[in-house]
């Protein structure tokens, strides 16, 4: 795969045999942008599970200290006092079968998350191969089908990001911006990682965590030591 000069010079600064202490590689990812936008910084983490087996599935959500840098749209689906306590905690829209109209009829996307109140949960079913494979369609787990749709909008807005496992095993999630700074990036990714150690399948045999790497958005992956992470040796 062919980079552009820029991309090129950055990656001059990454050993890319080095496995680099998380702080460390934190601050080197802050000096490889070469956007001139504020460039999000992503975690990818490759676990030892199989996720085609139940019990081996690895999922949750969690609140980052620091946000992420971006602002969430929230959609809420919900009636009665659940819907007013949802526009009150700063829901974006709210609603129940008007809202399935719009999307399925006018493919109404502006939203991040999706947050419903478990009596929803058949109303917005007929959605789900169009939020499905977005990751948006609300779960128990995430914590996004709730009777306390006005808690999960606050911690929604407040940085709350879902980790799951893709097909390859591998999680993916943004972890903030590089104006954030070393210690605040460090602070998100040490909760995040921290989670995800603590989510560790009983079923899951041999080395949890088989390599973890982040990079800024145009900017080159760096290596994190696997055996140095979520507070414990894994």
């Amino acid at each position: 795969m062919k980079h552009g000069k820029k991309y090129n010079e950055s990656a001059k600064l990454v050993e890319r045999a080095k496995l680099y202490d998380a702080d460390e590689a934190l601050e080197l990812a802050i000096k490889t942008k070469t956007a001139k936008f504020d460039e999000t910084v992503e975690v990818h983490v490759r676990l030892g599970v199989d996720s085609r087996h139940a019990d081996q599935q690895v999922r949750g959500a969690v609140v980052l200290p620091n946000g992420t840098g971006k602002d969430v749209k929230i959609l809420v689906f919900a009636k009665g006092d659940a819907e007013k306590a949802a526009q009150e905690a700063g829901a974006d829209y709210v609603g129940a079968e008007d809202m399935v109209a719009r999307i399925t009829g006018e493919g109404f996307m502006d939203f991040d998350v999706v947050i419903a109140t478990p009596d929803m949960m058949g109303v917005i079913g007929r959605l789900g191969k169009v939020l499905g494979p977005r990751g948006l369609m609300p779960t128990p787990k995430a914590g996004t089908v709730t009777t306390d749709v006005a808690k999960a909008v606050e911690e929604a807005k407040a940085g709350k990001i879902e980790y799951r496992l893709d097909k390859t095993n591998i999680i993916h999630c943004p972890i903030g911006k590089v104006s954030f700074g070393g210690q605040k990036l460090f602070e998100n990714f040490d909760t995040l990682l921290t989670a995800v150690v603590k989510a560790k399948p009983a079923a899951a045999k041999g080395q949890y965590i088989k390599s973890c790497t982040v990079a800024t958005t145009m900017g080159p992956g760096i290596k994190i030591n696997p055996g140095k992470i979520g507070g414990q040796v894994v």
